[in-house]
């Protein structure tokens, strides 16, 4: 069954008083950095049920064949270990077991999916819930924090994903700092995100 993690004191952001806050970006604005993950969370749990339909209607449906492309470019090889980071809904973990299985015929992967909502991870694991995943126990969810993976070993992943959710972290070094230990030598960090085009033609 999906195993169900909680790891609340992962990135609390707390600030001595008195203490000079940075700002960091929150959208279209900046805000102070003591402030973002909680705006985050406000906005993630307001859509959690509603979160992949969202993205269909924001993204014309186009954020699917970025994902089916992303996970290509992966390429897992059997037995592939993943650790799916800002994993929310779980659209990410289920398109590479998806593959693990149609690709290899394999039912060794394993994915361990991690998000700092609590209610995105309840739709995840409402995805997988008696699931073949599920029941071969190829899946784990976790509530957890990108910039503290302290429930995950050094150099225990095979690949890092880590899907439209870098934006949403305060301390993005400290992302990569932590996605760097966990990965096995020769593991892969992939990332999708949003970017600037400098083509003018396609920029519109």
């Amino acid at each position: 069954m999906c195993r169900f993690l909680s790891n609340p004191a992962g990135g609390s952001g707390s600030v001595p008083p008195n203490a000079t806050t940075s700002e960091t970006h929150f959208g279209f604005r900046n805000v102070p950095e003591t402030d973002k993950e909680r705006l985050v969370a406000q906005v993630f749990s307001s859509v959690a049920t509603n979160y992949d339909v969202m993205n269909d209607a924001m993204s014309g449906g186009i954020h699917r064949l970025w994902k089916d492309q992303f996970i290509r470019r992966l390429a897992p090889p059997p037995g592939t270990v993943l650790l799916d980071v800002a994993g929310g809904t779980g659209d990410i973990a289920q398109r590479f077991l998806n593959y693990c299985d149609s690709v290899h015929g394999d039912q060794t992967a394993r994915v361990h999916l991690v998000d700092i909502n609590p209610d995105m991870v309840e739709v995840g694991r409402q995805r997988f819930k008696n699931s073949a995943y599920d029941l071969r126990s190829q899946v784990t969810l976790e509530v957890g924090n990108a910039e503290d993976l302290s429930t995950v070993p050094s150099e225990s992943v095979d690949a890092y994903t880590i899907a439209f959710g870098i934006r949403n972290c305060t301390h993005v070094d400290q992302v990569v700092r932590e996605a760097y230990r966990v990965l096995k030598p020769g593991g892969r960090f992939m990332c999708l995100e949003f970017s600037h085009v400098d083509n003018p033609v396609v920029g519109q």
